[in-house]
């Protein structure tokens, strides 16, 4: 700990004991003298192209880490910042977002001063709309106690929040952190725990078609583990949606598949929409995890357990973290036979790709190639558009090998998200499969990928335009966009043997490039996979179809 604590040291340390090894963002004048403590700290300063980048690249981090940071300065960065938090708000991504702001002898003569909108309360107002809890630092004797309250409901209640620290309150001392931050814990009343757990348990034991779907909340709050002990004690068969996607390991032999309402694998739908006891755990039912609200799932024969609350018929408990119900289920639920246990369809091997000579790429064959490369090692990041709706075909085997933000979408997430993840995840390469139009939105943090020596493997899917618009709408002259010549992305960005770009207008090419990226896995490689215009997956077929009807 340095002699003298300033508020800066302080929050700085606060946020290593909560496990921030990174921070992510860009300088500017009011934040400068915070960032000359970040570069002297153990956490690792990863400046950004832009700041929206960094907030992608925090909220990546975080969905792994448990926690992310992005530093931006005063409103022309915090505003710039402000989709990313908004994204985290709305799929539950714990990140922290500190803005450096005006001197505060500036702000008591409401003097106007660059970067201002306004009024000096107006960026501190907007963002108390997109996060859980925020503070400005204008005071050094009160700021350890904001900087704690906010930490705290950062990590306990899994929601983006915001700091505010005033360029003359950077460097002012503070009292030090005498003691780690007291985390509020949700804790469960025993009787009434005791008495809905009974209730779950009689319903999944007497069950003859029981299963459990595994929702978002299960990678946010990290029960894959807890949940996973109780589906092996109880041999229950279990489906994912795509927002929860790899929160279970795909090849588990209890695993059914991917839920999507009317657009799941028959065996898949069926299996959980005829369940006489249907646990639901997490789950948030969307518009792209129900199908477009296609789900047919009974709520009479349906238990749903999330965040703080749990469902049985007409009667609710409220105050019970599901942490505490798998825990006190475990020891209830009895183990049922194998055929009752396991899927009703079961699940292929992965089949090797042969690509046929001179044919021309399509989307069926690239999902197919890509979805017969991944393993192990590798950490998948599926763009909003076509991306994510094909990857509920992929196999994810281990948990955690997969970043989709499915609910929010805002395209041009996964190219800086990807920087976030590596770093969290410094064994998995990182894998990203975007669109034409969503990586020019995002595409600078190609450069930073390389700086660092991140090997990523970037598959932009060149159809020419916003493809995803196209399918929803008729067409129009306002989804095409500037052709790109995306290989020449590592050599724009001076990748030297550092990167290589590659493009694949056939299988050969697209099962070669891919043959390629496995070899050389210290570099950063961009495939250019050319498809036609209007060549799309089944999924987002269904997609097009559905919303055209609704």
């Amino acid at each position: 700990m340095p002699e003298v604590c300033t508020v800066s040291t302080y929050l700085l340390q606060r946020l290593q004991e909560l496990g921030v090894k990174h921070l992510f963002g860009v300088p500017g004048d009011y934040v400068l003298d915070f960032l000359d403590q970040v570069i002297t700290n153990p956490i690792e300063w990863v400046g950004t192209c832009n700041e929206l980048n960094a907030g992608y690249a925090a909220d990546g981090y975080a969905r792994l880490n448990g926690i992310g940071g992005a530093v931006v300065t005063y409103a022309v960065g915090g505003f710039s910042a402000l989709n990313a938090v908004a994204g985290a708000f709305a799929e539950m991504v714990p990140l922290v977002l500190i803005s450096g702001a005006p001197p505060t002898g500036r702000r008591k003569t409401g003097a106007l001063v660059h970067h201002l909108v306004e009024d000096y309360n107006r960026q501190l107002e907007i963002y108390q709309k997109v996060t859980i809890d925020s503070a400005l630092l204008d005071n050094p004797d009160t700021a350890p106690q904001l900087i704690d309250r906010v930490l705290s409901s950062c990590v306990t209640l899994k929601l983006p929040v915001y700091l505010e620290l005033p360029a003359d309150i950077a460097l002012m001392a503070c009292k030090p952190p005498y003691n780690p931050i007291a985390h509020s814990v949700r804790a469960s009343d025993p009787d009434s725990l005791r008495e809905c757990a009974g209730i779950v348990a009689e319903l999944l034991n007497k069950a003859s078609r029981p299963a459990i779907l595994a929702g978002i909340e299960i990678s946010r709050f990290h029960l894959g583990k807890e949940l996973l002990r109780l589906i092996e004690q109880g041999e229950f068969p279990f489906a994912t949606m795509l927002s929860s996607k790899s929160s279970l390991p795909e090849m588990h032999p209890q695993f059914i598949g991917i839920y999507q309402g009317g657009w799941s694998r028959p065996a898949v739908q069926k299996q959980i929409e005829d369940s006489d006891c249907l646990f639901s755990v997490g789950t948030w039912m969307t518009d792209l995890d129900t199908g477009i609200f296609s789900n047919k799932i009974d709520p009479d024969h349906t238990i749903e357990a999330g965040r703080d609350s749990v469902r049985i018929g007409n009667r609710y408990f409220h105050n019970l973290p599901v942490t505490d119900l798998l825990r006190e289920l475990l020891p209830l639920v009895r183990s049922r036979s194998y055929l009752d246990a396991h899927p009703s369809e079961p699940r292929t091997a992965r089949a090797r790709f042969i690509p046929v000579a001179n044919r021309p790429l399509t989307a069926a064959r690239l999902y197919e190639v890509i979805g017969s490369f991944l393993d192990d090692s590798m950490l998948l990041l599926a763009e909003p558009g076509d991306a994510f709706c094909a990857a509920p075909e992929f196999t994810i085997e281990e948990p955690e090998r997969f970043i989709v933000q499915s609910y929010y979408s805002s395209i041009g997430y996964c190219t800086p998200a990807s920087l976030g993840a590596a770093l969290a995840r410094p064994e998995r390469r990182p894998v990203v499969l975007t669109g034409d139009g969503a990586f020019q939105m995002t595409m600078q943090e190609v450069s930073t990928l390389i700086r660092l020596k991140i090997p990523a493997i970037l598959i932009v899917i060149n159809n020419d335009g916003y493809l995803v618009e196209r399918m929803l709408h008729e067409d129009g002259p306002y989804n095409d966009i500037q052709m790109w010549r995306y290989t020449g992305v590592p050599e724009i960005f001076n990748a030297g043997d550092q990167g290589l770009g590659i493009i694949a207008k056939t299988e050969e090419d697209i099962d070669l490039a891919l043959k390629t990226a496995d070899k050389n896995k210290d570099r950063l490689i961009l495939i250019e996979a050319c498809l036609d215009k209007l060549d799309c997956s089944e999924g987002l077929r269904h997609l097009g179809a559905t919303m055209r009807k609704s």
